[in-house]
């Protein structure tokens, strides 16, 4: 089984826009809601394709409650812990292009208290799991190293841990030895501090956190496919996306796969880049079950390090390398090239 935590757990609201037009009155060519945050959404997506999970979710308030209430009309097996603050909204704004366009609230604080019944939780359902996943953004007030005192605190458990977090939350978390990362292009740069242009980039910067104490790293590259940097060396995949529609909980899906699939080699790598690809071209952050998911279109090959790549970070600051800025949330994913 697969123990999943979200700390800053949301409500996301989707809406499908012809285009993105500032100060206009835009008409929505479609809108969904659905239950969100990372760990929830590898909860969901492991449950849409009949594998074992259970969801550890914070929740508060109103939108705390709606939370509940989709994730149980989903039929997600999970563990709520009742929170003093409001579960947090956010809203995407999906183009048909794929580009795709977040406006995240921050989430609310939790005590120290709230945090300790938490972990505690978490440490309890982790005793039947195979791996625990940790991911998402932190809470107001959270301190930045909780996901490394609870990778510590499973670790010593004897539990896997996953962690898929970004900026210094993901900094602290290498330190205590996860078992895997998926940090996605953005967060390889800003985690390493070097600049990435080619899949060489990639997998320099992969086995940057490897020394700093992750085991593997699954980076995830957009539009681009993926990498994988383990023990056994190093896979590239990439999987066509035909119609792109939203990327929303695509990474959650991609680790999703990559857990369902062992959590090794090139057969992990196939599952994830399968899932994360079918979730692109599902609406909202709707997750992918078997009718979705088309393995057969994946290909993964050792990297090519001079292979270029159609984003690219300078190194750490948060900017692509054409020195214009990346806005917070904000995802491409155009339709792949042939090559």
């Amino acid at each position: 089984m697969i123990v999943t935590l979200t700390l800053n757990p949301s409500l996301d609201r989707t809406i499908e826009i012809a285009a993105l037009d500032r100060g206009a009155v835009i008409r929505a060519a479609a809108a969904r809601l659905d239950p969100g945050g990372k760990g929830v959404n590898v909860s969901r997506a492991l449950l849409a394709n009949a594998v074992a999970s259970r969801a550890v979710v914070p929740f508060g308030g109103d939108e705390g409650r709606q939370l509940v209430r989709l994730l149980r009309q989903e039929g997600l097996d999970m563990v709520t812990v009742p929170v003093a603050g409001r579960t947090r909204s956010n809203v995407t704004l999906a183009e048909p292009d794929g580009t795709v366009t977040k406006i995240n609230e921050p989430g609310t604080a939790l005590s120290p208290d709230e945090l300790d019944t938490i972990a505690d939780s978490v440490l309890a359902e982790a005793r039947e799991a195979d791996w625990v996943v940790a991911s998402g953004s932190l809470p107001p007030e959270v301190p930045e190293d909780v996901y490394a005192r609870l990778c510590r605190r499973f670790a010593g458990a004897g539990i896997h841990v996953a962690v898929d977090t970004s900026g210094p939350a993901l900094s602290c978390a290498l330190g205590s030895g996860p078992a895997l990362v998926k940090p996605n292009l953005e967060e390889l740069a800003g985690a390493t501090g070097m600049a990435i242009a080619c899949v060489g980039d990639v997998v320099a910067a992969a086995a940057k956190l490897r020394a700093a104490g992750a085991r593997t790293v699954l980076a995830s590259l957009g539009a681009d496919g993926a990498v994988l940097v383990e023990d056994g060396g190093a896979w590239y995949g990439e999987a066509p996306v035909a119609e792109p529609r939203s990327a929303v909980g695509a990474g959650d899906a991609m680790l999703a796969g990559f857990l369902a699939g062992g959590a090794r080699g090139e057969r992990a790598l196939v599952e994830a880049l399968a899932w994360g690809a079918a979730a692109v071209g599902l609406p909202g952050s709707r997750m992918p079950g078997p009718p979705d998911i088309r393995r057969g279109e994946v290909r993964v090959s050792r990297p090519d390090p001079a292979r270029l790549l159609t984003s690219a970070f300078a190194a750490g600051d948060g900017r692509r390398a054409d020195g214009g800025p990346v806005p917070a949330g904000a995802e491409r994913h155009p339709p792949p090239s042939s090559r």
